[in-house]
């Protein structure tokens, strides 16, 4: 009996297998033969497809570079900023998808966010910044046929200061679709501000997420994207400065609230260790829309402007991250009469996630968060539970929180998270932990 010669079946007949089989079994259908696994890389089976790339990997730039340049439509690059052989690839690859009108979004991912602090950056620092990232992004966005819809610059902070040569670059700004200048600072007491003209945002007439450090934000910005669809703003902060930035009006706040009634309003605290102690006086205020709050690694709890946000959130506020080292805060929930986090619990209707890391928590405080939320309140994570010796009622606890849940319910093991329990932090994991945080409220 001959053996059948699959690679010989004519194109025609190749193609209409291959629109009968759904994607799963196209795909299983490629590792025939040779012949089949070229037929398979087409346009057409590879519509709104995402790309993720590790810059580490040869095989994987090559692949890309061989079958799927031309065909994805959403880039993700994973490299490391600190390492120069990365960064001379990333120049390579991001010229090669300038001249792929396929891609029409860009994302980065680094763990190094930080080469250096921007204000001490060295002539050649620039020079090979601008060479390998800025030109050949500037190349991207300046297309004017299949335009750029997602650009995420992954809180780089070095790359963020182009955040206006981007926009102006833009040879459709109408068609951009998501924008994200947020960055995690070098030093986040003391950096330059990023200056953007509100008018080139006006443009971006398709804009539905946007993501913005503090300090670029002011009270023509605000009115400036109320013409624009958004469906989420997400704000970082880091430092406050008096001298060269205003905060933002509680008028501006107010016609924002109005104008956009189911807004997502991230705002992020990240290593703010000053600004932290003034949120409710300089940054919060009564109309601002809050949904999310984080609060990560700021080095202080703030109970006043939890209370305020209990208060003026109430009908707003939907998640809550406090996240610290674990040993910052660990007798700080004896201190007060009324934990802030039962608070926020009790007034804030919409609650449905609280995380707490770096916080001791009573277990008295924990079963009325529970009582008060119920089965609303998606997630309750806590690391560090103030017992008191009574290790003997964990179990019982434990069954009680399950039922008012509705859920299984464990505190989460100090050894899983960023920090190591009672050490010093490793800042390189702590800020992933970070990023990843930031770039999972964009993803939402």
């Amino acid at each position: 009996m001959s053996i059948p010669q699959w690679h010989t079946i004519p194109a025609v007949a190749l193609n209409q297998i291959f629109d009968y089989l759904d994607t799963r079994d196209r795909r299983a259908a490629a590792n025939c033969c040779w012949a089949w696994r070229q037929h398979f890389f087409q346009r057409r089976y590879f519509r709104n497809f995402r790309f993720r790339i590790d810059v580490a990997k040869d095989e994987q730039l090559s692949f890309f570079h061989r079958s799927m340049a031309n065909l994805a439509k959403e880039l993700v690059i994973v490299f490391d900023f600190h390492n120069a052989f990365h960064i001379q690839k990333m120049r390579r690859l991001l010229y090669k998808a300038a001249r792929c009108d396929n891609i029409r979004a860009l994302r980065f991912q680094t763990n190094n966010v930080g080469l250096v602090a921007a204000g001490n950056m060295h002539s050649e620092h620039l020079i090979a910044i601008e060479q390998c990232f800025v030109e050949p992004l500037k190349l991207i966005l300046s297309r004017k046929h299949q335009a750029c819809q997602i650009l995420d610059l992954g809180a780089i902070e070095a790359l963020t200061y182009y955040g206006q040569d981007f926009l102006k670059t833009m040879g459709k700004p109408q068609e951009l679709q998501q924008l994200t200048l947020a960055s995690i600072k070098y030093d986040p007491s003391h950096y330059p501000i990023l200056g953007l003209d509100a008018t080139l945002l006006q443009k971006c007439a398709a804009l539905q997420v946007l993501s913005l450090d503090y300090d670029t934000l002011n009270d023509e910005l605000l009115h400036t994207i109320q013409v624009l669809p958004l469906r989420k703003l997400l704000i970082v902060v880091h430092g406050l400065d008096q001298e060269e930035h205003a905060d933002v009006s509680e008028a501006a706040w107010s016609n924002f609230s109005t104008h956009f009634t189911d807004i997502e309003l991230v705002l992020t605290l990240v290593y703010a260790y000053e600004a932290v102690e003034q949120l409710q006086l300089r940054i919060l205020r009564r109309h601002m829309p809050v949904t999310h709050i984080r609060m990560l690694f700021c080095e202080y709890m703030n109970h006043e402007a939890l209370d305020w946000m209990s208060v003026h959130n109430s009908d707003t506020l939907r998640s809550i991250y406090y996240i610290d080292s674990l040993s910052k805060h660990s007798n700080m929930c004896h201190t007060r009469r009324q934990d802030p986090f039962v608070m926020l619990s009790w007034r804030c209707k919409q609650l449905e996630e609280i995380v707490v890391h770096g916080y001791t928590v009573d277990p008295h405080n924990l079963l009325g968060i529970a009582r008060l939320r119920g089965r609303q309140l998606r997630r309750l994570e806590v690391s560090q539970i103030d017992w008191q010796s009574n290790n003997a009622a964990q179990p019982l606890f434990n069954e009680e929180m399950c039922s008012l849940l509705g859920q299984q319910w464990t505190r989460v093991d100090p050894e899983q998270l960023p920090s190591e329990a009672f050490g010093p932090v490793d800042y390189d994991v702590r800020d992933k932990y970070v990023y990843e945080l930031m770039r999972q409220d964009l993803s939402h």
